[in-house]
């Protein structure tokens, strides 16, 4: 991954991150959040984003607008809250914005009437690195970062790391998804040097649905060992 890096007051190595403050810690978001006991998992490793995946039954993960209201008072307010959509439309941005989401996370198509619209950051997600559309959204200040995660989402699989050595992203954020556990986070934030993190399947239960507390400690353990 290329990207400009800068140096804090300490002479630290730090990145730009668009929204962000410099800083020097790799950020974790926990995405496919269902449950409010669920907040409380968050609120104990002290995550940074919680993503709700909405508008898309075809996800196990998917819920309410309604139900992901219902969580929010059980976020600590440091937690960025993410609505994580597939090709949303007009009126779908417009709930998710009266919903007092943080962020937007578009996987599939995002129409330029969206991105003109937006009243909260955009994180493009991509799932098979298109060149063409990502220097498409490179030049958009809308878009404030990009998450890079495998073909499918949510299926745990990972993808060919490789494939972002030569993208350059300036400015924007970059979050690394797609197949990451508490067993290969670490590997991954050495490779790719990535803004934050972001794991659903990997810190889920064994059976049924739901986060797993435990995955979650080890994953929030590792990634911030290795940072």
């Amino acid at each position: 991954m290329k990207r400009e890096v800068y140096y804090d007051t300490k002479g630290e190595k730090s990145y730009f991150l668009g929204l962000w403050e410099l800083i020097t810690l790799t950020k974790i978001k926990i995405c496919g959040i269902t449950e409010s006991n669920e907040a409380e998992y968050l609120n104990k490793n002290k995550v940074d984003f919680a993503g709700f995946v909405l508008f898309y039954p075809k996800s196990k993960r998917n819920i309410s607008i309604e139900k992901a209201k219902s969580i929010f008072p059980y976020l600590n307010k440091e937690i960025k809250t993410v609505a994580v959509t597939v090709s949303p439309d007009m009126r779908q941005l417009k709930e998710i914005e009266t919903a007092g989401f943080d962020y937007i996370q578009v996987h599939g198509n995002l129409s330029q009437e969206l991105i003109n619209t937006a009243q909260i950051p955009i994180l493009k997600a991509f799932n098979e690195i298109d060149t063409k559309e990502y220097e498409f959204y490179h030049n958009c200040d809308k878009i404030t970062g990009y998450v890079f995660d495998a073909g499918e989402p949510g299926s745990g699989k990972t993808f060919d790391w490789n494939k972002l050595k030569d993208i350059s992203c300036g400015e924007k954020t970059v979050i690394l998804a797609g197949g990451l556990t508490p067993e290969n986070v670490k590997v991954a934030i050495d490779f790719v040097e990535p803004d934050a993190v972001d794991v659903s399947s990997g810190v889920e239960k064994d059976r049924g649905l739901g986060k797993d507390p435990e995955k979650i400690e080890s994953f929030v353990n590792v990634v911030r060992m290795r940072r």
